[in-house]
């Protein structure tokens, strides 16, 4: 709270495997500040921070932080962000350096400058080195308030310039419009600057940008973000619509599910503070919601309405994750449920195929800051390991098969006897089963035997132990005993002819994915290169709204487990993919080699 105003302040990390977090804290702010430090100059997360506002059209400011540490450089920064992002960014304060130290601010708009003294901000005279810079940082601002209207252009074309409240007046409304960045600086240590951008969002930024809002409207929510442990969980909420109180009862947009507010909060920091009511605009907490997820919206229950939910990205980077202790398996599989709900951007599924149980994410540190959680939250440590690719195993010509399994050891004996007819097909990956039996050389009740014992085998194939897929198996003759023969021998004797599929010119097949790569042009040559590596085959380029390259390309599966780590590296983070499976197709030789090699080390 400032000057009898409220501010939240939703602080998202930066990093590029929390997207996630910064569409949560976009879908609810009315303003958006990119915050750069002065001295890394100009990085690639502002620019793609810099897209994601744009996306969702939010006003937004730039914040230059650690202005009085060494190696600083306020102006640079200034111009790297002028150059990237176009004249609308302009510097609304200015730095005051003496002996690479900051020791005051200026206001480029009054041209009146400060220092801190006993934590305040005190008027000093301008500095006469700087003089020339905040005339031209303010000619700028006075540009692009005339650019928000004809009106003012055409007097600020006949008479070079406009008065102080028609600046004022049209800075507020470029910002509000996204037309105007303005750009502050200062240092969190000292609090140099923050009194004056925190001034800045009171006078100059709208209290809101959301088309969602209704003060006078009835009770809505939007769930943005929801924190979850061991004890429990806590759901983010916005107002946007009239009021909401503790002990409401509201409905559930999504689901339809009535949920009580039992108990309301104000969130400052690790606190929750209690409240009786907020209102139409204010961030609020409620715990031990039932059934809402973040994204749903909450609603008076005479007025249910959806509003805008959060579109997250798709997970592109996967591992396999396990206990370290064998029978923690459930408690791994709890904990990531709970912390799911707090994270909308990974996935867990249980392959059955690989018996392994395969973590999605946006990148590797996403995948160990889970890791951690799981330990600290709740008390199990985990493993990463590459995921096993699930390849699947065919035959490419027609053999006839002989099946004969015959035992005696005292009483009863065993026998079964059966020729089967392999053939590839196409029509289905299940297995096709007929029978062309005449004579009764094999009883038909012995016919389901012969098709289980082969069903049971398809899981296990010849080359490699990879499911059998596009078999079609006809039962054409055989022999059996009027007292040994039992479903059991039938079944046996199919199995054993099912061995024979190693004479059918057998292959691997593995999962091949479609692609869709979008990278900047200046990035082309090292994907294209990178592909080739990777077995890739390129299907087509175009470009995106954003002068993007877009690459489809089909790839094998198996090569694309480190492809978001290695995108990354290669694109200093410009660069985003989708990866879709679309079918099987056959490995090449050596690489079929390589798969059943790593299997019998695997078996031993």
């Amino acid at each position: 709270e400032y000057k009898g105003h409220k501010i939240n302040i939703l602080d998202t990390p930066g990093y590029f495997d929390f997207e996630g977090e910064v569409l949560e804290a976009l879908r609810v702010a009315g303003i958006a500040v990119i915050v750069l430090s002065a001295k890394d100059r100009f990085n690639v997360g502002a620019e793609k921070a810099w897209k994601l506002v744009n996306k969702n059209k939010i006003p937004r400011a730039i914040y230059i932080s650690k202005t009085d540490e060494e190696n600083a450089h306020f102006n640079k920064t200034y111009e790297a962000l002028r150059q990237n992002f176009g004249r609308r960014v302009v510097a609304f304060s200015e730095p005051i350096i003496e002996n690479e130290s900051v020791v005051g601010i200026i206001d480029v708009f009054t041209k009146k400058a400060y220092q801190i003294v006993d934590g305040k901000n005190v008027e000093i005279p301008m500095p006469e080195h700087l003089r020339e810079r905040v005339v031209r940082h303010y000619n700028e601002l006075v540009e692009n308030a005339a650019g928000t209207s004809e009106e003012l252009m055409e007097k600020y074309f006949e008479e070079g310039d406009l008065s102080s409240d028609e600046v004022y007046s049209a800075l507020a409304t470029g910002i509000a419009s996204g037309e105007i960045c303005p750009v502050f600086f200062g240092s969190a240590v000292n609090g140099l600057g923050t009194d004056f951008f925190l001034d800045s969002i009171i006078n100059m930024f709208p209290a809101e940008n959301d088309d969602d809002i209704d003060i006078d409207g009835p009770t809505k929510l939007i769930v943005y973000k929801t924190i979850s442990d061991q004890f429990g969980k806590y759901s983010l909420f916005k107002v946007i619509g009239g009021k909401v109180s503790a002990d409401d009862v509201v409905v559930n947009a999504r689901t339809g599910t009535q949920e009580k507010l039992s108990r309301l909060y104000a969130v400052q920091g690790k606190k929750m503070v209690e409240v009786k009511d907020l209102g139409t605009g204010d961030i609020g907490a409620v715990s031990k919601l039932s059934d809402t997820k973040t994204g749903d919206t909450l609603c008076d229950p005479k007025n249910v309405a959806a509003a805008e939910g959060i579109d997250f990205p798709t997970p592109c980077y996967q591992m396999a994750i396990r206990p370290k202790t064998k029978g923690q398996e459930d408690k791994v599989a709890q904990g990531l449920s709970k912390l799911n709900e707090e994270d909308r951007t990974f996935q867990v599924i249980n392959n059955a195929e690989t018996k392994q149980m395969v973590i999605s994410g946006m990148g590797d540190t996403q995948l160990d800051v889970i890791c951690s959680k799981l330990k600290s939250k709740f008390g199990v440590e985990v493993v990463l390991e590459p995921a096993k690719v699930a390849y699947r195993e065919k035959i490419r010509k027609k053999i006839e098969a002989h099946g004969r399994h015959k035992k005696q050891s005292g009483g009863h004996g065993q026998f079964g006897d059966v020729w089967i007819r392999f053939e590839p097909q196409s029509e289905t990956e299940d297995l096709v089963f007929a029978e062309e039996v005449f004579g009764g050389s094999v009883p038909k009740n012995f016919f389901p035997a012969v098709e289980k014992g082969l069903r049971e085998s398809l899981g296990r194939g010849i080359l490699a132990g990879y499911p059998v897929v596009y078999l079609k198996a006809t039962l054409y003759d055989g022999s059996y005993h009027p007292v040994d023969s039992s479903e059991m021998a039938f079944k046996t004797a199919a199995q054993l002819a099912f061995k024979e599929l190693v004479n059918a010119n057998p292959v691997i097949l593995e999962p091949i994915g479609l692609l869709k790569v979008t990278i900047p042009d200046s990035n082309m040559g090292d994907i294209m290169s990178d592909l080739s590596k990777r077995r890739g085959n390129p299907m087509g380029m175009s470009v995106d709204h954003d002068g993007n390259q877009v690459v489809e390309a089909e790839v094998p599966m198996a090569e694309m487990m480190t492809y978001a780590i290695d995108l990354r590296s290669m694109t200093q983070g410009r660069g985003s993919f989708t990866l879709e499976f679309v079918r099987y197709d056959e490995t090449p030789m050596n690489v079929q080699e390589k798969i059943i090699a790593e299997a019998a080390a695997a078996a031993e």
